[in-house]
């Protein structure tokens, strides 16, 4: 009986090449990035060479191969320098994922080989930062359905006119990948992806938003006025740019379950060395019973949140190019992000309410951290959406 317990158990840990990745990770995290993150709330400041250090510890580009510049990782990998970061300096852990998942891995597993070569090595070296065009000012939840981006054909050039909302690193972003409409009339299944550089002609950022949480990480509005895109610029074939978004929109929540996993680490080390620390009553916090109760859940919570999040990471490793979009990983990485979210929203709550009043002022850390949980319920498709996938994927599509 031992055998079988000791591989269950196994499964359930990380080997030890995973806890070194994770420790090195945290340990970077820890001493480069977050003493940047109270300015970056504060102020909502970018630091402009932040990405030229994640990069330079060779934490861009984890999952392309070394040709390309990157370091030949696995996607489980990237999840746990996620982490890591989200440990420290979650706005910049947002950022990170919005470069390395959704427009640096997206373009290495749908471009062709000029494409890689020619945009995967400075995104990888961290010199060029990428961002996700997909969300659009009239489209939330239903942006595929909503899009209005055109991108017609013009000779060697697609000329791309719209505008899109609510977009990580757009204000600073080098590289993008951008969703239009090539065949308006098809609906959903007329959109294609291009990759447009910030210096081409008829691109502007309209404007960087103001948020209440995640405040350092720069989103903003972009648009496209008769902006010439080079013909040999689109990702994979016209009009088939639909099952990018959904392949894509899978990796990216289960991808972001690790940033929730992060926050809620930090909380509940905080939450604990405050409770050990404040006294109350002539005792520490610690030694009332109704604290320990709250500890007691947090705990429980993060460990349910790190082991499903790890799980369906690992479920996700090695999923094929085109795949994703429907099947039991559509159901799970819809799953993993809300349970997390959800769950973080317990966590921080708590947390909050160990530290009390001064959990409450602005400059306190787990004030910026409880700051973190709408857009956790609402990015990458809502708490709504997620159950609406994991619905509709047990009932058969209904």
């Amino acid at each position: 009986m031992s055998q079988p317990a000791n591989v269950a158990s196994h499964a359930f840990k990380l080997s030890a090449d995973q806890r070194i990745i994770l420790d090195e990770a945290d340990k970077f995290c820890r001493n480069e990035l977050y003493p940047l993150a109270a300015r970056m709330d504060d102020e909502e400041w970018w630091p402009e060479d932040a990405f030229l250090k994640i990069g330079g510890q060779g934490y861009c580009g984890i999952t392309v191969p070394e040709e390309y510049g990157g370091t030949g990782l696995d996607f489980f990998t990237s999840g746990l320098v996620c982490q890591a970061m989200a440990r420290w300096n979650y706005a910049l852990s947002l950022s990170w994922i919005a470069h390395e998942n959704l427009c640096l891995n997206n373009i290495y597993r749908n471009a062709n080989e000029d494409l890689r070569r020619k945009y995967l090595p400075d995104l990888c070296s961290g010199k060029a930062i990428g961002a996700l065009g997909l969300t659009e000012p009239g489209a939330g939840s239903d942006a595929l359905g909503s899009m209005r981006t055109t991108a017609r054909r013009d000779g060697g050039h697609y000329v791309l006119n719209g505008s899109k909302m609510f977009i990580t690193n757009g204000p600073v972003a080098d590289t993008l990948l951008v969703y239009a409409k090539t065949a308006p009339e098809r609906g959903p299944h007329g959109i294609s992806a291009f990759i447009v550089e910030r210096t081409f002609p008829g691109f502007r950022v309209a404007q960087k938003l103001k948020k209440m949480g995640f405040r350092g990480s720069q989103t903003g509005e972009l648009v496209f006025e008769d902006c010439r895109v080079p013909a040999e610029n689109i990702v994979g074939l016209e009009n088939v740019g639909v099952a990018v978004v959904m392949s894509g929109l899978d990796l990216e929540r289960t991808v972001i379950s690790p940033i929730c996993v992060g926050i809620a680490e930090r909380a509940l080390t905080l939450a604990i060395d405050y409770a050990k620390t404040r006294e109350q009553f002539g005792k520490p916090l610690a030694e009332f019973q109704m604290i320990q109760s709250k500890i007691a859940d947090m705990y429980v919570w993060v460990e349910t949140m790190r082991t499903l999040c790890y799980r369906v990471l690992a479920e996700a490793n090695d999923l094929e190019i085109g795949a994703g979009g429907r099947g039991e990983i559509h159901a799970l990485s819809a799953a993993s992000l809300m349970y997390t979210a959800n769950t973080l929203n317990s966590v921080l709550n708590e947390a909050l309410q160990i530290f009390g009043g001064y959990g409450y002022m602005w400059e306190a850390e787990i004030n910026r951290l409880y700051r973190s949980i709408k857009l956790l319920e609402i990015g990458a498709g809502t708490t709504e959406v997620r159950k609406l996938i994991i619905s509709r994927e047990l009932l058969g599509g209904r």
